[in-house]
């Protein structure tokens, strides 16, 4: 079972609101538990280092970098359950 997704956004972003909509919808719908953090890159650069993001958001579950930019819904829910 998923314990922690983490979102790497930054400020403004359009992509990553649509993202952390769609993970917050998901969660909510399948009555999941798992720790959601949203961290701002501009604030965070290592991490654009340490997972080589090139676009946001990043979607980190449990600690492995998933997704980059909006995922596909069916992907997601097949990762979150």
């Amino acid at each position: 079972m998923v314990k922690k997704v983490q979102i790497l956004k930054t400020p403004g972003c359009g992509s990553c609101a649509k993202a952390t909509d769609l993970i917050m919808k998901i969660k909510k719908d399948r009555y999941l538990e798992f720790e959601i953090e949203e961290l701002d890159l501009t604030k965070h650069p290592e991490l654009l280092l340490k997972h080589q993001i090139m676009v946001s958001p990043g979607i980190i579950i449990d600690g492995k970098l998933e997704f980059t930019g909006i995922p596909d819904k069916k992907k997601l829910k097949e990762k979150l359950t």
